[in-house]
């Protein structure tokens, strides 16, 4: 089929090639929406555990970051495959975009594989190593189930970005609702009524994501109704699209590297600042942070499609409005939820403390999310700047953003204003807060030069020359 005739039948092609703000907008919704219902299964996951006691729910916090992890293999995967596809449909290479879709598919499929099996050997040393203590035999209950399944996770991560390159995000946050509700409704089920305590949670998460990936799986292939064609017969193995797709997928992934390895950090911090309950306190806190976080991460997806496709067109102008206006609402957001999050922190907290067990973690809860409220704050700018790096392919400018941002400049801020300077634990959050914002400036400065010097050598190189 002709390029021409492909574009006329696709209106997400359309919007995502047209003006960048309508397109970050459209596309930003429905990412936004789906995100929170990823969150709000995760929260599930943590009120109900939060019913079994303080150790279950720290088992939670040391399982998450290594979660983050794994499952980032497949954010760095779909986000790698994401970029590469905007980018040919911005240069108009249907055959290519199809081709570097069906190569983040087979690259899900055997990372996954892999990972399952090093991290199932090596997953008692590695709580052991994160300082698990008494809480390692639940995590172990609730890793062994979730990480057995990893690759429903991994694989369900990159068909949702195929359907996001290409602006179908209906189908996208389709399958992510049903999973989402199939999940809240299965975590009090297997948990509670058929007693099977925190494995229950693994169970009910895993299986729900099983779901995401038959729905998906079923609209790829099939009612092939893609814009993309992703039948078996346009695979063409190709070095280079495995190349430029781990070029994004490999920093995008260590990324999440980098953030677990920061969570992990600030738990050994908060252990030996207040104790392994505090850990409880900080775990439950940070899902809300993330679940406020939503709609930042909703927008920076949407700036990954969009300034992917501007690149490949060569619209530098289109690139500099992407970045500018992203950061703007960013901002405009982060003031409102910020403010939200004050406001109701004892509501928030009371829903982690709903039983006798965990009753007596309702004030630092309340605190702790009043105090994050302003770690929203500072993170618009430098997400926004990394998001653009990652769409335009420069993943490697991302990752030195994340790892100068959190493994550096929080790790650094955290440990002098709680260890150093005395402040204790609010010197932890103070030094996370702190540090992100300061690495999120360099990242948006960084990203400024960047899109100037795209601009130059677009109108060099691609501007017709007058005669």
């Amino acid at each position: 089929m002709k390029w021409g005739l492909k574009m006329s039948k696709s209106s997400n092609v359309s919007m995502i090639t047209g003006d960048p703000k309508k397109a970050i907008i459209k596309l930003a919704i429905p990412m936004m929406f789906s995100m929170l219902l990823i969150m709000l299964y995760n929260i599930a996951d943590s009120i109900w555990v939060a019913g079994l006691g303080a150790d279950a729910l720290a088992a939670i916090g040391f399982i998450t970051p290594l979660f983050m992890i794994l499952v980032g293999l497949g954010n760095g995967i779909g986000a790698g495959a994401n970029s590469l596809i905007a980018r040919n449909i911005g240069a108009e290479n249907y055959e290519q975009a199809n081709n570097a879709a069906l190569h983040g598919i087979l690259l899900s499929i055997v990372i996954s594989i892999v990972c399952t099996v090093f991290v199932l050997i090596f997953m008692v040393p590695i709580l052991q190593i994160m300082g698990a203590g008494s809480t390692i035999q639940y995590a172990l209950d609730y890793s062994y189930i979730v990480f057995g399944l990893l690759f429903v996770f991994v694989y369900s991560n990159v068909a949702s970005a195929v359907f996001r390159s290409e602006g179908d995000m209906r189908r996208a946050t389709i399958a992510i609702a049903v999973t989402a509700i199939l999940n809240m409704i299965l975590d009090p089920i297997f948990i509670y009524t058929l007693n099977m305590g925190i494995a229950g949670a693994g169970w009910a998460t895993a299986l729900s994501a099983t779901m995401s990936c038959v729905i998906m799986s079923y609209w790829i292939w099939g009612k092939k109704d893609l814009y993309l064609d992703l039948s078996p017969k346009n695979f063409k193995f190709d070095k280079q699209i495995i190349i430029d797709t781990l070029l994004v997928a490999i920093p995008s992934t260590l990324e999440n590297i980098v953030m677990s390895a920061l969570m992990i950090i600030v738990n050994a911090m908060i252990v030996m600042a207040a104790g392994t309950t505090t850990v409880a306190v900080y775990t439950a806190s940070m899902r809300i942070v993330q679940l406020v976080m939503i709609p930042l991460m909703g927008i920076g997806t949407a700036v990954l499609t969009v300034s992917g496709v501007a690149y490949g067109a060569h619209n530098h102008e289109n690139l500099k409005i992407s970045h500018s206006y992203s950061i703007r609402i960013g901002f405009i957001i982060s003031i409102i939820l910020g403010v939200i999050m004050i406001i109701f922190s004892s509501p928030i907290a009371s829903i982690f403390s709903y039983t006798a067990e965990s009753a007596s973690l309702a004030p630092q809860i309340a605190y702790t999310v009043s105090v994050l409220s302003l770690f929203v704050l500072a993170v618009p700018h430098g997400m926004m700047s990394a998001m653009v790096f990652q769409g335009v392919g420069k993943g490697i400018y991302s990752l030195i953003i994340t790892l100068l941002r959190s493994l550096l400049l929080e790790c650094v801020f955290a440990y002098l204003f709680c260890f150093v300077f005395g402040w204790g634990l609010n010197g932890i959050y103070a030094g996370v807060i702190f540090g992100c914002f300061i690495g999120g400036t360099i990242g948006y400065i960084w990203a400024k030069i960047f899109i100037d010097r795209f601009k130059k050598v677009s109108i060099r190189k691609y501007t017709p020359e007058e005669n």
